[in-house]
């Protein structure tokens, strides 16, 4: 991990950016984003993402203002990963964080970075009283950043598509 920490913000994206990103359409993508994205957003890891974003935004369009956006480093103007949360609150004040980096520019910051700004985000939001992160138990770096946060593991979870999943949470 670099020394310095990157400077970060996440940008949210609408409708039509997850509706073409779902389709792996990188050029119409990037005409409807408010930044230049790059051929990770559209690989096939990345799709599923926005295919769920994108029902999402079609039956919520508020939503897209709280789920999964960019993780744009500020200085260099680059798309490095994803984050955002799963949903805007639930009735219980909670809500689940996702990030990911692209596996190119792994190792700099950028996770950290992410998720600084999601937990502030949260901190920041009236209706939120706690936070959740759901982490492959084989991905110890997210373990091991997670904690550094505060995060208790609480349970775990299957999941259809991740398989088994460690869930952790920290108060907002």
């Amino acid at each position: 991990m670099s020394a310095v920490r990157p400077r970060v913000r996440v940008v949210h994206l609408n409708g039509p950016a997850f509706r073409a990103l779902a389709a792996g359409d990188l050029a119409t993508a990037n005409k409807v984003s408010p930044v230049s994205l790059t051929t990770y957003f559209v690989d096939s890891g990345s799709r599923r993402t926005w295919q769920r974003r994108s029902e999402q935004a079609l039956r919520d369009p508020a939503s897209a203002g709280w789920v999964t956006g960019v993780i744009w480093d500020v200085p260099k103007q680059l798309a490095v990963g994803m984050a955002g949360f799963h949903a805007a609150p639930d009735s219980s004040g909670m809500v689940e964080i996702g990030y990911a980096v692209d596996p190119a520019l792994r190792r700099r910051g950028y996770a950290r970075a992410a998720l600084e700004c999601l937990l502030q985000r949260a901190a920041w939001e009236p209706g939120v009283r706690m936070v959740r992160v759901s982490i492959s138990p084989d991905n110890l770096a997210s373990s091991r950043l997670a904690s550094q946060y505060g995060f208790v593991q609480i349970g775990e979870q299957w999941d259809d598509e991740d398989g088994l999943e460690i869930i952790y949470e920290v108060a907002a």
